[in-house]
């Protein structure tokens, strides 16, 4: 069986440490844990890892975050993996920093690399896992708090929340959506 997870983000360095990055974090953590290695290829850096029997498929999207749709269809086909069998890991600033949400269909909640990831698959019925950025900006500067550094504090915040979204992909890959859902959206 093999799974797609798609880390959005945003490449060069800088945006590296920026909020709008987390699914960047998330997809180099998992990559690491699981022994992989990122290399870039058409659309996207790819890690091609294993995990209980299962082949992931991590990339991030080398298009920028508002173009994501156009490396996930891409992925998508060239890996020949049923939309089911993939999971969009990004940040969204309706939740506190650090809560995780994973949920198996929705709208794009204004964020634009789920836009245009519907839009390219024509769908917004398809896993996601939703990470928390927090929205502490005064109205109009939501661009420049997204792509905003995270602070020490933020960081030391982030760190084991990223670990507990790494603990989510896995579970997903392993035993669905619905429980890692169950497992994962009340803590």
């Amino acid at each position: 069986m093999k799974y797609l997870i798609a880390g959005l983000g945003n490449i060069g360095a800088e945006y590296a440490n920026t909020r709008h990055n987390v699914g960047f974090v998330v997809a180099d953590a998992l990559s690491v844990e699981l022994k992989g290695q990122f290399k870039v290829e058409r659309l996207a850096s790819v890690s091609r890892v294993k995990f209980k029997g299962r082949t992931l498929v991590i990339i991030k999207p080398t298009t920028y975050m508002n173009l994501s749709g156009k490396a996930v269809k891409y992925w998508l086909e060239k890996e020949k993996i049923p939309i089911e069998r993939m999971l969009v890991v990004l940040d969204d600033i309706a939740l506190q920093p650090g809560t995780i949400r994973l949920k198996a269909k929705g709208g794009d909640a204004g964020h634009n690399g789920l836009t245009d990831i519907i839009e390219k698959l024509g769908t917004n019925v398809f896993p996601r896992l939703r990470i928390g950025i927090g929205d502490d900006f005064p109205k109009g500067y939501q661009s420049d708090y997204v792509l905003g550094e995270w602070s020490k504090k933020e960081v030391e915040l982030m760190i084991p929340r990223i670990h507990r979204a790494v603990e989510a992909v896995k579970s997903f890959v392993t035993i669905g959506i619905g429980r890692t859902m169950t497992m994962f959206n009340n803590q």
